[in-house]
């Protein structure tokens, strides 16, 4: 969620609607206005071609380290470690599928890659995991119990690393803080994922939802599961005293990175404490030490795990080259009809007209275009994003709210339709409206988030 995964989701009619509306909307508002309004919109487009080519541009070098960083993490086998904490949890949430069935295997991978904000490498478990539950499901064309709580799941999944993506856009915008709205986006996500998975089980219950009795699925036998398939072997090296040695030698440089760590945030906690109290203290330890708590993590564990750390970055830096090419296109498009709807005039008549409404909520008007395109395509919502971050700064309340919103929820409809097509289902019974729920409940999440943090 929230960086640069599913960037290529066009957002399907819905979104080419409202690209139409807003270019049209602009033309027909500047010509009704007069030659000045006309002129300032044919300058819109070309001065916004040149900014969101420049923003990629800028948005590489940040993009290459950091999917580097989650390099790491992959070939530390991280992914896996999550996968084995979420087991227990959806063997409970998805008591229908069989623990050793490929679908259950495919759904934690899925999960697990959501979590740690690897949203493109969550895709392909995730179609996985949909064409294996249709098998188990015996209503053709009619999404599963089990189907429309993995959707929910997925397209709202809590990430617990930063949202890579919308920070190295910050930093493209020259933020004085990139990383601050990494703990905002945390609760939102939080918050998101929670009302989705409560409207699956409250929206179930109504008859216009319910799913018909199902038949008992035949579920073929698999023995998949992410489990580590070399536990034997690496017993067997523990026994060699060389290897233990080295291993208890990591282990230990490990443990003194840890502590002298520890050491330095416990000391920085208390002085905020003893200055400013204990709410200002946390707040200063979230915000400025969580960063470096990521790196050394990443860092570390992949030196236990005996990863080449300098390979893995530059094999994920790779991956950030075609990522940033894939962009160009969606976000220098939506960017110009966002700046010529705002270069007409048609965009302030609008905030002037819901700004009184939704300012008794703390929500500037000027962000409602982003929570409106954010579930139909993120591309379209980090070229909306970059138009914020340029119009008002980076790091103004609209700003922060923005960036914040850009994670909060993911792209709904995109997601709908490429996993229900997966799984040949046209009738996604609650799934939409769980989904829904979940962006609506990421979106306050988000405001109250900001709130708390930047006032």
């Amino acid at each position: 969620m929230g960086g640069w995964q599913r960037v290529s989701g066009s957002g399907g009619p819905v979104l080419n609607v409202i690209w139409l509306v807003l270019a049209i909307s602009a033309l027909l508002v500047a010509a009704a206005t007069g030659d000045e309004a006309v002129s300032a919109v044919i300058d819109a487009i070309f001065s916004s071609a040149r900014s969101a080519v420049q923003l990629v541009i800028g948005l590489v070098g940040v993009m290459v380290f950091f999917l580097g960083l989650m390099r790491i993490a992959f070939d530390a086998g991280f992914r896996e470690v999550i996968a084995r904490w979420l087991t227990p949890l959806t063997r409970r949430l998805f008591p229908e599928i069989p623990a050793d069935h490929p679908a259950m295997g495919a759904m934690i991978m899925n999960m697990s890659s959501n979590v740690l904000g690897m949203g493109n490498a969550a895709t392909p478990f995730g179609l996985k995991a949909m064409s294996e539950l249709a098998k188990l499901n015996n209503h053709s064309g009619s999404a599963s119990n089990a189907m429309v709580l993995f959707l929910a799941i997925n397209s709202s999944a809590i990430t617990l690393l930063p949202p890579l993506g919308t920070i190295g856009v910050r930093a493209a915008a020259n933020s004085s803080d990139p990383w601050a709205i990494w703990m905002p986006t945390l609760f939102a996500t939080a918050c998101s994922t929670c009302v989705a998975v409560l409207a699956y089980f409250g929206l179930g219950r109504l008859p216009i939802f319910a799913h018909r009795p199902e038949l008992k699925g035949e579920a073929s036998a698999s023995n998949w599961a992410p489990d580590d398939a070399d536990s034997g072997s690496d017993d067997n090296r523990a026994r060699d005293p060389e290897v233990g040695w080295r291993r208890n030698g990591r282990l230990g440089l490990v443990l003194l990175g840890t502590a002298i760590f520890l050491w330095s945030v416990a000391g920085s906690f208390n002085h905020q404490l003893g200055e400013n109290g204990m709410n200002a203290a946390f707040r200063s330890a979230l915000q400025y030490w969580t960063l470096p708590a990521l790196l050394l993590a990443v860092l570390l564990y992949g030196f236990a795990k005996r990863v080449r750390v300098y390979d893995s970055m530059v094999a994920g830096g790779r991956e950030a080259l075609g990522v940033a090419s894939q962009i160009v296109p969606y976000l220098v498009i939506i960017l110009v009809a966002v700046s010529m709807f705002r270069a007409s005039g048609a965009l302030g008549y609008l905030i002037d007209q819901v700004d009184p409404w939704t300012s008794l909520i703390g929500v500037p008007a000027e962000v409602l275009p982003m929570a409106f395109i954010r579930p139909l395509s993120g591309s379209g919502a980090l070229g909306v994003m970059s138009e914020i971050l340029t119009t008002h700064g980076p790091d103004s309340f609209i700003g922060l709210l923005s960036s914040t919103l850009m994670g909060s929820t993911e792209t709904t409809f995109y997601v709908l339709a490429i996993y229900l097509g997966a799984a040949g289902v046209v009738d996604g019974r609650q799934a939409l409206f769980a989904c829904l729920a979940g962006d609506i409940a990421g979106f306050f999440g988000a405001v109250a988030a900001c709130h708390f943090f930047f006032g």
